[in-house]
């Protein structure tokens, strides 16, 4: 390939980059974490919309860790409720083996409305620090969300303790990912080329 095509090829990738990035709809992050509260129960119109037949419903509040920005570390877990969180699980085998994939439907209700989200969480473990705590991980997607919003996932890191071992909560830590939709384009508008 002579130089030009091949300046040309590089070229043309980055004016198909350049588009691409102007085109990226624009996203929110979220984290916070929850903890399950026996001031907050869990929601019983949220788990009659899980797409399975919920076994366990748990009520938590919803918490705003702050961290140190040079590594990330945790400074405060957040003392100050700023929301609820209802989750739904189908759980069956109470022996929580590692491995296994737990069907989840979950709403948080945080200031800026109330998004929903169904999907799987994976037991990871359920012996550590000590047997019979369950340690998992979720991964969500957005099924309703506030008007403005296009989508997105939640995902979490989440500690179960279903024997009440004293010492241990229940909660999960949570990214929520989600996009704004795209403003309508005005009638008659036209496609600006470069």
């Amino acid at each position: 390939m002579s130089r030009w095509h091949g300046g040309a090829v590089v070229l043309g990738a980055c004016v198909v980059l350049a588009g691409a990035s102007e085109a990226r709809a624009e996203e929110e992050v979220y984290q916070f974490r929850t903890q399950e509260d026996p001031t907050k129960p869990p929601d019983a119109a949220v788990c009659a919309k899980a797409p399975f037949e919920t076994t366990v419903k748990l009520g938590a509040s919803i918490y705003v860790p702050k961290s140190r920005e040079r590594d990330g570390r945790w400074v405060s877990r957040g003392e100050k409720s700023v929301g609820t969180a209802t989750a739904c699980l189908r759980i069956t085998d109470a022996r929580f083996p590692a491995g296994q994939q737990i069907p989840a439907h979950m709403r948080f209700n945080l200031p800026e409305g109330s998004f929903t989200a169904s999907g799987t969480c994976t037991l990871v473990s359920n012996d550590v620090p000590v047997a019979g705590l369950v340690l998992a991980g979720c991964a969500l997607k957005l099924v309703e969300m506030p008007s403005g919003y296009a989508g997105g996932t939640v995902s979490s890191t989440s500690v179960f303790n279903p024997a009440k071992l004293p010492g241990y909560a229940t909660g999960s830590n949570y990214t929520l990912y989600v996009y704004k939709a795209e403003a309508p384009k005005a009638a008659g508008a036209k496609a600006t080329t470069p």
